[in-house]
């Protein structure tokens, strides 16, 4: 298997890119309070955070547990330990994300009053918020547009040259600097399908992919291939 591109694709065509994803992909459904469904920013970090290694499916069930107990950091802290690990058993690594939950809250509380930040920079101060955390929250709490870059984003950005980094975060400060400013609204969920639907992780659909002739993965596979 060849390695992931170094260089990304030129300015041109990832502008191209986009246009194809915009089409072929579908977008945010009309009213979605986005991938995890809250209502406010506060429960957005607190699914974002549960969401880790998890399921959606999980994810949800977990988090539905979580907020029937409570909806905000003070009734969240009045919880113990074996209340909050309970309730958010189903999305797996429970006892760690029990204790980010509760030092998030504190860390809310002591250092914003109980009010989630609305700046990436700020967000990231707070246990437990990465990047995709404070990049989704600035996108479905505050509809501030950015691209949110979880495991789907970062595997078809490196491996088609839209953007190229080491890691999750890497990869995000690259997709802001190449990714046309008019796709900062629904880019998020044109790369997430792309990569349920098509870019898949072990089996991706290459024939069929509808980016195919711009993928310099693709491309350095063909180069491979024995004449």
């Amino acid at each position: 298997m060849t390695q992931t591109p170094k260089q990304p694709l030129p300015p041109e065509q990832i502008e191209q890119v986009f246009q194809i994803l915009a089409r072929e992909m579908p977008g945010r459904a009309p009213g979605s309070m986005g991938p995890k469904g809250q209502p406010n920013p506060f429960r957005t970090c607190i699914s974002c955070m549960l969401s880790a290694q998890s399921r959606d499916a999980n994810t949800a069930a977990a988090t539905k547990a979580l907020f029937q107990l409570a909806r905000t950091p003070k009734t969240m802290l009045r919880l113990d330990d074996e209340q909050i690990s309970a309730a958010i058993k189903p999305c797996g690594l429970y006892n760690v994300k029990t204790k980010n939950v509760r030092k998030f809250c504190t860390a809310l509380l002591d250092e914003f009053g109980g009010v989630v930040p609305s700046t990436r920079p700020e967000l990231m101060q707070l246990p437990g918020i990465g990047r995709k955390c404070a990049d989704i929250v600035l996108q479905f709490a505050f509809g501030i547009d950015t691209i949110a870059v979880d495991t789907h984003v970062h595997r078809v950005c490196n491996r088609t040259g839209i953007a190229i980094g080491n890691n999750a975060e890497k990869t995000a400060e690259a997709l802001n600097d190449v990714a046309p400013p008019w796709a900062f609204a629904e880019g998020h969920f044109w790369l997430i399908q792309f990569g349920k639907r098509v870019c898949l992780s072990r089996a991706p659909k290459c024939d069929t992919c509808p980016i195919n002739e711009f993928c310099l993965k693709r491309a350095e596979d063909r180069r491979s291939e024995p004449e």
